[in-house]
């Protein structure tokens, strides 16, 4: 086993790690295990994690339910190709997810991440329509303060300027962005807030394969919340002018923001629907592409009847395994009471930030506490004030957040809402 300082060194050496410069990275901190809410560092620290390791674990970690589910189908195989086979991890994991999500999504395309879902989603729009003998519509509306992946077709329909990824806006498809809501989740609808979506719609609908957006919460973007009343209105105008509606529920699927998928905020369906980071409970990379029959029969009774997407580890079973084992937990275990006494202890908390000097607004929705900050936070900074705290919490740009597992209890979660407290009190 390496030491802390043998690690450290390999790691600076070899290791490029997400959204960092190799040159000048921001500070790593080695971990040795897991378990529960706590991340415990190679010194013995342990830190309380509001991150979910990306709003990805919902169990906590090392959780014996889903461990025993991967190691019963470890026991069995770890992996067959899905082309030609099917096994029944994959068979449950597709009849529960089509049981759960919105009506009318029910057919399940595996893929191996949220960007690369999206891609299928991307793919699955664009082959409708040319199936259907429309071959212009090849172009995307979403939304400015979007966010939908890293990949390149991903990346073209986040927002190319004020996005993550403006450096390749010149090598990326052009789409069509229309102003983000500005009407807020809680607040009342202004009809006004929904004219430049609907004028881009309504003139460019000819060329658009399809809407794609994260239902009610931006979260990469910005953690904008915004009214279920727009989504409402997107669905509607979309049917109106024949334009499939593509929802990326990657990061607010599996009960994240009160409901168990957001659009159930604006009882809408849409016709594809992204899905992955919580998928598994965080244990293993798998994401779903679901449509309803609209897409599918549009797509295989049409021109060409092949779908053209086939990723290697397509449905794999282990991720499978994990992702039944993750969904029955959180079905089985009044999820809804959690993430409500969760969102209330974090209004109550997170309210004191209001006044501070250093911050712009409070927001909460679920099991999401988002502190916006009136100027962009220096990671290098603030990270380590975190960990010296004993909890572990990354801000991007001008927003402290809080995405916890569900599992999270009140004394816990009072560490990082105080944790919080304190390193933006110093900001000032």
């Amino acid at each position: 086993m390496l030491s802390t300082t043998e690690l450290t060194d390999l790691d600076r050496e070899h290791l490029w790690h997400p959204y960092t410069s190799f040159t000048n990275p921001s500070p790593v901190f080695p971990v040795r295990r897991a378990q529960g809410v706590h991340i415990e560092l190679s010194d013995g620290k342990k830190l309380i994690d509001g991150m979910s390791s990306w709003w990805s674990v919902l169990h906590g970690y090392n959780n014996p339910v889903i461990n025993k589910a991967i190691t019963d189908q470890l026991h069995q195989f770890a992996h067959v190709m899905f082309a030609g086979f099917t096994h029944e991890p994959a068979a449950q994991l597709a009849k529960t997810l089509v049981d759960i999500t919105p009506a009318g999504l029910n057919k399940v395309f595996f893929s191996d991440s949220g960007s690369v879902a999206v891609e299928v989603a991307l793919k699955m729009a664009i082959q409708y329509w040319y199936s259907q003998g429309e071959t212009q519509r090849t172009t995307f509306l979403a939304l400015r303060r979007g966010y939908h992946g890293d990949t390149f077709g991903a990346m073209g329909v986040c927002d190319p300027h004020s996005g993550m990824h403006h450096l390749f806006h010149q090598s990326l498809s052009r789409h069509l962005f229309a102003d983000e809501p500005e009407c807020k989740f809680g607040e009342p609808f202004d009809e006004r807030s929904f004219s430049n979506f609907s004028h881009l719609l309504q003139r460019n609908r000819q060329k658009i394969a399809a809407v794609i957006l994260e239902p009610i919460v931006q979260g990469a973007g910005g953690m904008h919340f915004y009214s279920p009343i727009f989504l409402q209105r997107v669905r509607e105008l979309c049917n109106k002018m024949n334009v499939l509606l593509i929802a990326d529920e990657i990061a607010t699927g599996f009960g994240r923001t009160g409901k168990l998928f957001a659009c159930e905020h604006a009882n809408i369906s849409p016709d594809i629907m992204c899905l992955g980071k919580a998928l598994t409970g965080g244990y293993l990379t798998l994401a779903a592409t679901l449509c309803n029959d609209t897409v599918s029969d549009g797509i295989c009774r049409g021109k060409n009847s092949i779908f053209m997407h086939g990723p290697t580890f397509m449905a794999n079973p282990l991720a499978c395994a994990a992702a039944n084992a993750s969904i029955d937990l959180l079905l089985k275990n009044d999820w809804q009471k959690k993430v409500s006494n969760i969102e209330q202890q974090l209004k109550k908390e997170l309210e004191d930030c209001r006044t501070m000097p250093a911050v712009a607004d409070v927001r909460v929705l679920g099991a999401i506490g988002v502190v916006e900050l009136k100027e962009a936070a220096n990671l290098a900074e603030l990270q380590p004030k975190f960990v010296e705290l004993g909890i572990w919490i990354r801000p991007f740009g001008k927003l402290i957040y809080l995405m916890p597992p569900f599992i999270i209890n009140e004394t816990e979660l009072r560490v990082l809402t105080t944790g919080i407290k304190t390193v933006v009190r110093s900001l000032a």
